[in-house]
């Protein structure tokens, strides 16, 4: 076993799928550097360095997961933000040596408390879940007149063209093409069919407030390990960007539900509902949800996670050539969304569609 861990797709560390970054690597890319700390993330080789006295951070992706090109249209998000005031880092430089793609940020600023939390991990406090939501909040009114197409095919991007399309099936169909590598991994599922049975009928509740949503580039991985903390439990810096796309606001807050209210490693899905207030309060603090907006969160839920998960799969499939990670990324296509008919899952969706207002039978409550 390396000597470095990495998340897995359960609760156990698992050796890394890519090299962890060596000091004579870093200073290749940023000059006489070494390595003071390596991210146990898995898609990327990730660490803050140490040159001069000041800390940065870099990460090395191989090209068929983000070349130049792929990585300019989430930085080009960044430097917006940034010139906006919003707290993120600052975009150094980009690299390729041979088959690897660099990118190098500033550190930020604040305390890393939650860098070695899973995902779906709980946040620490309601404290910490109201100011995630107030951070997204403002990193949204930020990314306001971002104007950017969605970005190019490539892996392991959260985006929302499915779902969100009048004809879902279609949109899918056209999603996968675009994808050798997904269509590839899905060869050996019953996608059309849990597609048709599970998802499709979501989309029908969620159909009727698409037109009102407006498209707004958004971070699509809003957890509390993508956050730096102050001493007074507030947002500093916002970390991690490689998920980022157009898709909606409302679309960005039904992730960071989904990504911190429910622990989806954990056995039977333990959901913190008070977490889950807590950042929704926190955001409509700071930027009030439209009705339809309102309407469309509980909708929401069940579906926010599936071009992810689609996109996984093809990664898993066709970059690290899992077999065993691309069933898990098939049942986190599937098996999520059912979680939310009955149940914990349910009773999150009521208790979302409560706070905002929507009326529980918007939701097609089974009788």
């Amino acid at each position: 076993m390396s000597a470095h861990l990495a998340h897995g797709l359960g609760t156990e560390p698992v050796d890394p799928d890519w090299a962890p970054l060596t000091d004579a690597e870093v200073t290749d890319v940023v000059g006489p550097a070494r390595v003071v700390w390596r991210s146990p993330r898995p898609l990327s080789a990730a660490a803050v360095v140490e040159r001069d006295g000041r800390r940065l951070f870099v990460k090395r992706h191989h090209v068929t997961v983000r070349t130049l090109a792929g990585l300019a249209e989430e930085h080009a998000f960044l430097r917006h933000l940034r010139e906006r005031g919003a707290p993120v880092v600052e975009v150094l430089d980009a690299a390729a040596r041979g088959e690897w793609t660099y990118e190098v940020h500033s550190a930020g600023s604040g305390e890393d408390l939650y860098r070695d939390a899973l995902s779906w991990s709980p946040f620490r406090s309601p404290t910490h879940a109201r100011a995630a939501g107030e951070a997204l909040a403002r990193l949204h009114l930020a990314a306001e007149g971002f104007d950017a197409p969605r970005r190019r095919v490539q892996p392991l991007v959260a985006s929302f063209t499915v779902f969100t399309a009048s004809d879902p099936w279609t949109a899918l169909s056209r999603y996968v093409a675009e994808r050798p590598h997904l269509a590839a991994g899905l060869a050996g599922f019953p996608w059309r069919e849990d597609t048709r049975r599970v998802l499709l009928p979501l989309h029908e509740r969620l159909a009727p407030q698409l037109p009102a949503l407006a498209p707004l580039w958004t971070h699509n991985d809003w957890h509390a390990s993508n956050l730096l903390w102050g001493a007074d439990g507030q947002v500093t810096t916002v970390l991690d960007f490689g998920m980022c796309d157009r898709t909606t606001a409302v679309h960005d807050l039904a992730t960071a539900i989904e990504r911190n209210a429910v622990q989806w490693l954990r056995p039977g899905y333990p959901v913190c509902e008070e977490d889950a207030i807590a950042l929704l309060d926190g955001y409509r603090s700071v930027r009030p949800l439209s009705p339809a907006e309102a309407a469309a969160l509980p909708a929401l839920l069940p579906l926010v996670h599936t071009e992810f998960a689609l996109s996984e799969l093809g990664y898993f499939h066709g970059v690290t050539r899992s077999a065993e990670n691309t069933r898990l990324a098939y049942e986190y296509y599937v098996s999520h969304a059912e979680w939310f008919a009955e149940g914990d899952g349910r009773h999150l969706l009521d208790v979302v569609a409560h706070a905002v207002g929507t009326p529980a039978d918007q939701l097609g409550r089974r009788v």
